[in-house]
C-alpha cells in the first residue's frame, strides 16, 4: 500500500474513534436524552457528541485535514456526526476504500433549522433586516412613562426584560400593561422576560446615618457657581417635578402663604447662613433656587422675614437617613455575620488601633457552612477583593487584599462572589416561588438567576407544573464559575421543557472567572449552546457607555459586533437606551453579512476592486 494510503487510513481510523466515542457518550446518557422534550431530542444527542469530540485535542488532526483541502472540523458544533462522516467519505475516495454511511443525529441542513425553530419558539419571529434579537432591561420609570415603550419598540426592541430583584408586583404589572399597549399601538410584537432574583449573595443593611440632605448647586472646574440647585418644597406625599435636584418636605399650610420671589432663610448644620428664592409656584408645592452648598437635616428651621406672613417659621420634615458606607483598605479586616445586624465601619481606640473591625451581614446562610479558610471573596463586582481567614457557623473573617488607594466603599445590597466556594442551594428561594406566580401569568420567558446545579432547574420545572404552566420559556442565567462548570448538565436539564435558552451574564462571570478568562469562557458557552441548538443571550455592559452617557467607546463597538454571534443581545437601561438600540440594530444588520456564528461569510469586500488602484 502506498505511503499516502497509510496516511489516509490513519486519518480515517482517528475519525472512526471519534465517532465511536460520540455514540458511546450518547448511549451512556440515554436516560437523560429520553427525559428531554421531544423537540430537543436530536439537539441533546448532538450536544453529547460535541462534548465527546471536545474531550480530545484534535489540533494535529485538524492541520492534516486542512492540508488535504478537507474540512478541519472547526465548524462541527451543530452537526458533529455529519461533519465526521463527510470528511471520512472524502478520505475514502482518496484512499480508494468503501465508505459506509452511518445514521446521523443531525444533518447539515437540520442544524440551522433546529436553531431557528428553537429561537423563534422562545423569542418570536425573526425581525426584519437582522437575525439577532435585541432585549432591553426596562427601568422602573417604564411603569409610569408609557411614551418610552413605543420608542423602544420602534427603535428595534424585540424582548423586554423586567428584573424581579427590583420594584414590586404593582410596578411590574404596569410595565406589562404598557408593553401590551405599545404592541397594539405600533403593531410590533415584543416578548416579555422576567428575571427571578435567585439566591444572590449580597451584603445586608448598614446602620443608618443622620437624616441629612446635602444640596449642591452646579459648579465649573474652577468652583464657580454656574447654575442654582432647584429645590422642591412640598408636603411629604407630593412627588417632585422632573427638573428638581432636591426635595424638602414642608407643611402645606406654611407653604400656602409663599409667593414667587419670596426668600426663605435658614442656618444649615454647619452653622452657615443660607437662603432659598421661590421661582415657581405649583398647585401642591414650590420650586426654589439655592445658590450655595447646604447641609439640611430633619428639623432644620426655615424662616420668612417680614410682617406680611402669618406663620414666619416652620421645620423641615423627615428626611431619608444617609447610608454610611464602610470604607475598606488593603490589609484591613471585615467580619461577615450570619445575624442581620446592621453593618458598621471599624471603630478605633484612643491610640488609633482597631478596637472592632468593620462588620456587615450577608444574605445567604450557606456562606457560613460551605466556605473554607483560604478561599477568595470579592465584593461589589470585584472592586474589593479579600481572602477568608476564619470560618465559623456565625461569622467569616475576611482580610482585604485589594481596594483603591484611598479606600473602597462597601454599601448595603452589594454583590458578594465566592468563586472557589461550591455553594449548593437546593430548590428555589421563597421570594422566587412567590414571584414565579406572577411571572407565570404575565411573562413569555422566566430567567433563573445564579443557577449552579441541575436540581435547581428541576425545582423550577416542578414549580411550573404545580402552577399548571405550559409554553413558558425557561432561560438559565450563567453567572458563576460553578454554573459554568456544570453547563452540560444544566443544558440537558433545561431541555426537559420547551422552549429553553441560556443567558451569558458577563458581569458576574468576569468577577468569578477573572477578567482574563472571560473571552475564553463566553466562547465555550457559545460553542456548547450551538451544539445544543439552544438560543443564547449575550448580556451585560453592551454599549453601556452609549446607553448611559450618549457616546460609545471604541471597545464597545467591537464588543457589540462580536455579540452578533449570539441569538439575542441584551442592553441595560440608561437615559440614551433608544440611541443604543438604534446603533446596535445597525451593527447587527451589518455584521450578519460577514459572520454567522463563528463562520466568516465571504461576501464581496468593498475594497477588493483593483480597478481603482494604480
Amino acid at each position: 500500500m502506498p505511503e499516502n494510503q497509510y496516511h489516509y487510513q490513519d486519518l480515517i481510523n482517528q475519525l472512526d474513534r471519534l465517532h465511536e466515542e460520540a455514540t458511546a457518550l450518547e448511549a451512556k446518557f440515554a436516560p437523560a436524552v429520553k427525559a428531554v422534550h421531544s423537540r430537543f431530542r436530536k439537539s441533546a444527542k448532538n450536544l453529547l457528541h460535541y462534548l465527546a469530540l471536545r474531550q480530545h485535542d484534535i489540533r494535529e488532526l485538524q492541520e492534516q485535514l486542512a492540508q488535504l483541502g478537507l474540512s478541519s472540523l472547526g465548524r462541527a458544533e451543530g452537526h458533529v456526526l455529519a461533519s465526521l462522516q463527510a470528511v471520512r467519505q472524502q478520505l475514502c475516495l482518496l484512499a480508494e476504500c468503501a465508505s459506509t454511511p452511518k445514521q446521523l443525529a443531525v444533518s447539515f441542513f437540520e442544524n440551522r433549522e433546529l436553531l431557528t425553530s428553537h429561537t423563534e419558539a422562545l423569542l418570536g419571529p425573526t425581525p426584519q433586516k437582522r437575525t439577532t434579537r435585541i432585549m432591553v432591561t426596562l427601568p422602573s420609570e417604564a411603569a409610569d412613562q408609557y411614551e418610552l415603550l413605543p420608542r423602544l419598540l420602534k427603535a428595534g426592541m424585540n424582548c423586554a426584560r423586567i428584573n424581579c430583584a427590583h420594584d414590586n408586583k404593582k410596578v411590574w404589572l404596569k410595565m406589562v400593561e404598557n408593553i401590551h399597549r405599545a404592541e397594539k399601538e405600533t403593531g410590533i410584537s415584543c416578548k416579555i422576560l422576567m428575571d427571578l432574583m435567585g439566591p444572590k449573595l449580597r451584603t445586608g443593611p448598614l446602620k443608618n446615618g443622620p437624616q441629612l440632605l446635602v444640596i449642591h448647586p452646579v459648579q465649573d472646574n474652577l468652583g464657580q457657581i454656574t447654575e442654582a440647585a432647584k429645590v422642591w418644597l412640598a408636603p411629604q406625599h407630593v412627588s417632585p417635578p422632573k427638573d428638581a435636584d432636591a426635595w424638602l418636605p414642608i407643611e402645606a399650610n406654611w407653604l400656602a402663604q409663599l409667593q414667587e420671589g419670596d426668600q426663605v432663610y435658614f442656618t444649615d448644620t454647619r452653622r452657615r447662613k443660607r437662603s432659598f428664592t421661590v421661582i415657581r409656584r405649583e398647585e401642591k408645592g414650590m420650586l426654589a433656587h439655592l445658590l450655595k452648598t447646604s447641609y439640611i437635616n430633619t428639623g432644620t428651621e426655615l424662616e420668612l422675614k417680614g410682617k406680611n406672613y402669618k406663620d414666619r417659621t416652620t421645620k423641615v420634615g423627615n428626611l431619608k437617613a444617609l447610608e454610611l458606607p464602610i470604607i475598606l483598605k488593603k490589609d484591613s479586616f471585615l467580619v461577615l455575620t450570619r445575624e442581620p445586624t446592621p453593618g458598621e465601619p471599624a471603630t478605633y481606640d484612643a491610640h488609633g488601633h482597631v478596637a472592632q473591625p468593620a462588620h456587615v451581614s450577608c444574605t445567604l446562610s450557606e456562606a457560613f457552612t460551605q466556605t473554607k479558610a483560604g478561599q477568595p471573596i470579592l465584593f461589589n463586582d470585584g472592586k474589593i477583593e479579600g481572602i477568608i481567614e476564619e470560618v465559623t457557623p456565625q461569622r467569616l473573617l475576611v482580610k482585604i487584599t485589594y481596594a483603591s488607594n484611598t479606600g473602597s466603599k462597601l454599601r448595603a445590597d452589594q454583590g458578594i462572589n465566592l468563586p472557589e466556594s461550591k455553594i449548593h442551594i437546593s430548590g428555589l428561594t421563597e421570594k422566587d416561588r412567590q414571584d414565579l406566580k406572577f411571572v407565570a401569568k404575565h411573562a413569555d420567558i422566566v430567567n433563573l438567576s445564579f443557577v449552579n446545579h441541575a436540581d435547581t432547574v428541576d425545582a423550577l420545572h416542578q414549580e411550573l407544573r404545580k402552577l399548571k404552566v405550559k409554553n413558558l420559556g425557561v432561560m438559565l442565567k450563567i453567572e458563576t464559575k460553578e454554573g459554568f462548570r456544570n453547563l452540560p448538565h444544566l443544558l440537558l436539564t433545561a431541555m426537559k421543557s420547551y422552549p429553553a435558552s441560556i443567558m451569558i451574564a458577563r458581569g458576574d462571570l468576569a468577577v468569578e472567572c477573572g477578567w482574563q478568562r472571560l473571552a475564553e469562557v463566553q466562547e465555550e458557552i457559545l460553542w456548547l449552546c450551538e451544539a445544543a441548538h439552544m438560543p443564547v443571550v449575550w448580556a451585560t455592559q453592551v454599549l453601556e457607555t452609549l446607553a448611559k452617557k450618549g457616546r460609545p467607546s471604541r471597545a464597545e463597538i467591537t464588543d457589540a459586533a462580536m455579540a452578533q454571534r449570539a441569538d439575542c443581545v441584551m442592553l441595560n437601561k440608561g437615559p440614551h437606551v433608544v440611541q443604543a438600540i438604534e446603533m446596535l440594530h445597525d451593527i447587527l444588520a451589518r455584521m450578519q453579512e460577514h459572520q454567522h456564528k463563528k463562520t466568516s461569510m465571504l461576501r464581496i469586500l468593498h475594497i477588493s476592486d483593483l480597478a481603482n488602484l494604480s
